[in-house]
């Protein structure tokens, strides 16, 4: 490829990372805001957390992009860029799944561990904040790490929007070039370094975690020998 085949390719590359940590940032907030909710005491606020759920998991994340950019504009009479109008679906959208994560990380702490804060007199949100989340989130970060591989792959989709994210920009050089063989599998690799690459930090950061709530690797079991050398 030309110099500046690779320095549109480049500037793809660039719009997807974009992408990827806005709308990671979005779902992020989503999911914890939407999974401490379908915890809540008051039914009224679980279930409108959970019709939220429901209907963002049970919808195609493309569909969404087509509403949030296509659709609004007409109803409303205002215009996303497509930058924010992709961050806006998709945040909305894997935020949903990564609500369902929180949910079950924070109902999968130790009863006892809510009635030792009701027994210090804590108030919801300090039992929320000083007990259940640090113990919660550890093990939340290898299904969230998955669900960013998955959101790293949906950014393909703001494509239909004549963004320029690395899969519209690989389609472009394809056809500039007749060659979709070559094209695609570098697409497919930087697809693979950048989902290597988000993996192994979240491994990281989920060492890092675990050791700031003092989960130590268990210790090896010893078997005592036996004395005498057998049974004879």
């Amino acid at each position: 490829m030309t110099t500046g085949l690779w320095e549109l390719v480049l500037k793809g590359v660039w719009t997807t990372i974009q992408l990827l940590v806005l709308g990671a940032l979005l779902a992020t907030a989503v999911s914890f805001t939407v999974g401490i909710a379908r915890t809540h005491r008051r039914w009224i606020v679980r279930f409108v957390a959970g019709f939220y759920t429901e209907v963002f998991r049970g919808t195609s994340a493309l569909i969404m992009i087509f509403w949030v950019f296509f659709v609004l504009p007409l109803a409303f009479g205002w215009q996303l860029v497509p930058l924010w109008a992709g961050t806006l679906a998709l945040g909305l959208t894997y935020g949903a799944y990564g609500a369902e994560i929180v949910r079950g990380a924070l109902n999968s702490v130790d009863p006892a561990q809510r009635e030792g804060g009701i027994a210090l007199s804590f108030t919801p949100w300090q039992r929320m904040r000083k007990i259940l989340l640090p113990q919660a989130v550890p093990e939340m970060i290898p299904p969230f790490s998955n669900l960013l591989v998955e959101l790293l792959k949906g950014t393909a989709l703001v494509s239909v929007m004549g963004m320029g994210d690395l899969a519209f920009s690989g389609n472009l050089v394809r056809l500039a070039l007749q060659e979709s063989a070559q094209i695609y599998a570098y697409v497919l690799v930087i697809y693979f370094v950048i989902a290597f690459l988000l993996t192994r930090l979240m491994r990281s950061l989920e060492r890092l975690l675990k050791a700031g709530v003092g989960k130590a690797p268990q210790p090896e079991v010893s078997i005592p020998q036996p004395v005498g050398g057998g049974v004879s």
